[in-house]
């Protein structure tokens, strides 16, 4: 029996909207930039409370970059909001030299990552963004899996000094961490113990990882399932306390499966304990258009082949 429970789907960049919400309200420091797209990243409520500390920018996604970064200078945390699309590939420039380079202390918070943007398709559909971001120097990266941990990350990367990339989405899914939660960045979550394999899954994954799970000890499979909200800097000692126990692992994604949390994992472990593992993320592919649950159906991203992978990656540790 799966110890948690849907407390009722909500999106997580409504999460982010009610940590920002919060934010304003607690930290005077914290201010807010957006392009153009207030209501998909749900931050009304703090416009309304603090219009003095929130700049619509407009489509212009590299000046917003610069101006947050500008903005540090005067001791003020921005929060940029826009597409992950928007937010990485079209100003990657920008936030090397201007923000990761320089070491300015801006947040940048991403909506509608992955996948599940859905029907608008592949051309705002990106699968890179994790990748990109990893590899700038002194960049945190961290992608929660429901609306209540968004909330929690939103209010942590506040009090945390530095560039982070924030990463969330569009859809409603299953909100089930606790409402009160203390967001540790770069902690992991054991959410379930097994012995048989590790489920190391991240944002929408996680969900599909714990029914995925559930099925899968109704064929006696013993799965432990560990949720990464923090790809960089990556708990490793928990990431090789696990594989050490179960002997194999499966790490889960909506991102392709070059660049992402997968290839962290396999390169803590082939540096650390060398184990069999196998990869639930896009293959080096662009997306389409169509319903996030299609989607997630056609390119393999649901608890179905979460399953397929453990039984193949089990396969795999007894040869």
């Amino acid at each position: 029996m799966m110890k948690y429970t849907d407390q009722g789907k909500q999106d997580t960049r409504s999460g982010y909207g009610a940590g920002m919400t919060e934010l304003g309200r607690t930290n005077p420091k914290v201010v807010a930039l957006c392009a153009d797209l207030v209501g998909s990243l749900k931050i009304q409520t703090f416009i309304d409370e603090n219009p003095e500390r929130f700049f619509q920018v407009g489509i212009a996604e590299a000046n917003m970059m610069g101006i947050a970064a500008g903005l540090t200078i005067g001791g003020y945390i921005p929060f940029t909001g826009t597409f992950a699309n928007f937010s990485t590939g079209r100003v990657y420039d920008q936030i090397r030299q201007s923000i990761a380079y320089s070491d300015k202390n801006v947040k940048i918070c991403a909506s509608h990552a992955g996948i599940t943007l859905g029907e608008d398709g592949a051309t705002h559909q990106i699968l890179e963004d994790i990748g990109l971001m990893k590899m700038l120097p002194g960049m945190t990266v961290i992608n929660p899996c429901d609306f209540n941990q968004t909330k929690a990350a939103t209010l942590a990367i506040a009090d945390w000094h530095g560039p982070v990339y924030l990463r969330f989405g569009r859809p409603k899914v299953a909100n089930f961490t606790a409402p009160d939660q203390i967001f540790e960045i770069g902690k992991a979550l054991t959410m379930q113990d097994g012995t048989d394999v590790t489920l190391v899954a991240t944002g929408h994954l996680v969900w599909e990882a714990l029914i995925a799970a559930e099925n899968l000890a109704n064929q006696g499979i013993s799965a432990e399932v560990i949720n990464i909200h923090t790809i960089k800097p990556l708990d490793e000692e928990a990431l090789v306390r696990s594989a050490r126990k179960t002997g194999c692992v499966v790490s889960c994604e909506e991102h392709n499966f070059l660049g992402g949390l997968g290839e962290s994992v396999s390169r803590t472990l082939a540096q650390h304990l060398p184990t069999p593992q196998e990869f639930v993320a896009t293959k080096d592919t662009f997306g389409e258009s169509g319903t996030p649950a299609q989607l997630m159906e056609k390119y393999g991203l649901n608890n179905k082949s979460i399953e397929a992978a453990v039984l193949k990656v089990i396969k795999r540790k007894a040869q």
